[in-house]
């Protein structure tokens, strides 16, 4: 069984979170509690555990109404879950018929658009996928369809050699980032399915030695804005962008001495946050490159994904030492963990649950409070005297008891009186006739 550890943990606020493992597992983590003092615990586990099913990429909306969750699997499947009971709508197959082996091109980005959901039918939703060849695709999928999606889907190459790491979308939807091994950070746009900026290579060092291309992670520092993005490197770089101004990074700086492999922005416009390979996760201000510190208890293993609650002042992280980890962006300090077994490759929040639950808990703490209240009334309007005329009735039941006893015990003494007289005239009857 999942464990939690709450040692210097102070606990944290009403939250769930929904992890993704290499087993394709996908396990619901809950926290409850009013005043910040919850402790998260493993609720429930959708799927079997199956290395070939294993998850690779996930995509939430996350609405009141009609949400959905979209998880990318190893074998090259992707599936449509409901994220609050983890009920399987439909699954589609996104194999190549290239004949390379769904391992060798799994699927390392995916996005489910929300805007254009809202303009389809409530049975049909659309997906990007990209693969790690570059072969990237956007889908509309009809719910009722279980085989087919509803319409063409558009399908193009962003790299021409290399591997792709990830794939981003901004905001609004409109623009996509690209990034991997050997490939440079590249933007989209998704209306016409065109490049429209690429990122340089920085110049040569003093030395003349020129870093090879390898992109881990990238995000886009704002979601209004998507000229500005944030990538991290294989040889422990971060590098910001600013499409305006030109392709080379307009800040570059070294995080110890391992890959980034998580980079996650900040509501704020201006802070990021990064995990590396060794477990070290750390806030920056991007504006200037300076590191605003590391958040307190290192993990154990490498970080693979990072969090930003949109409402709550927490970001959650995952990685190969199988914990989830929750932490305060303000203090750095670790508000909880939970162990869940398996490699973590993805967290994602959903912001509903605290919503609910904070109503919930204000709720029940009304009706306490007016329960506590009749409770006082009721015990005010009773009168004394009535207490003392329950008392005494109390007593004359007593004596009434007592009589009846009383009786009981005459009734045995004079039956057992004529057991006796009986008794000895049969011993008499016995003697005479002797």
């Amino acid at each position: 069984m999942p464990r939690a550890t709450t040692v210097d943990c102070p606990g944290c606020p009403p939250l769930r979170a929904l992890t993704f493992d290499a087993l394709g597992l996908i396990k619901v983590i809950e926290a409850r509690g009013k005043g910040g003092g919850g402790v998260p615990k493993v609720v429930d586990r959708w799927g079997d555990p199956d290395a070939s099913k294993g998850l690779v990429a996930a995509s939430l909306i996350d609405r009141k109404i009609d949400p959905l969750l979209a998880v990318a699997r190893k074998n090259g499947v992707i599936e449509i879950l409901n994220p609050l009971n983890g009920e399987l709508f439909f699954s589609v197959s996104d194999l190549s018929n290239d004949g390379v082996r769904p391992e060798d091109n799994a699927i390392v980005g995916l996005h489910l658009f929300r805007k254009q959901r809202l303009e389809l039918a409530s049975r049909s939703c659309i997906l990007l996928a990209c693969r790690t060849k570059g072969n990237a695709s956007i889908k509309t999928i009809g719910m009722a369809d279980t085989k087919a999606g509803s319409g063409a889907p558009k399908t193009w190459n962003v790299c021409a050699s290399g591997n792709i790491s990830f794939s981003e979308v901004d905001g609004s939807e409109s623009y996509a980032l690209f990034g991997g091994k050997g490939v440079e950070v590249n933007m989209w746009d998704l209306e016409q399915c065109t490049k429209i900026w690429t990122a340089k290579p920085p110049p040569p060092n003093s030395l003349g030695i020129f870093t090879p291309t390898w992109f881990t992670s990238a995000t886009f520092l704002s979601k209004d804005d998507h000229r500005k993005v944030v990538a991290g490197t294989n040889n422990h770089q971060v590098r910001l962008y600013d499409l305006s101004a030109q392709r080379r990074p307009v800040i570059s700086f070294d995080f110890r001495e391992n890959p980034i492999k998580a980079v996650a922005e900040d509501p704020d416009g201006h802070t990021i946050y990064i995990g590396n390979g060794s477990g070290d996760l750390a806030s920056v201000d991007i504006r200037t490159g300076k590191l605003l510190g590391c958040f307190l208890g290192k993990c154990s293993g490498s970080i693979r994904s990072i969090a930003r609650h949109p409402e709550l002042p927490v970001i959650a992280s995952c990685g190969l030492d199988s914990y989830l980890r929750i932490w305060d962006i303000g203090t750095r300090q670790l508000l909880s963990s939970v162990f869940l077994k398996q490699h973590l490759s993805k967290v994602v929040f959903d912001t509903n649950f605290a919503e609910e639950e904070v109503k919930h808990d204000v709720a029940d703490t009304a009706t306490l409070d007016a329960l506590s209240i009749d409770e006082t009334v009721g015990e005010t309007e009773k009168p004394p005297t009535k207490r003392k005329k329950s008392s005494s009735k109390e007593n004359k039941e007593g004596k009434k008891k007592k009589k009846a006893s009383s009786k009981e015990k005459d009734g045995t003494k004079k039956l057992k009186s004529k057991k006796d007289d009986f008794a000895d005239g049969q011993v008499s009857d016995l003697e005479y006739t002797l």
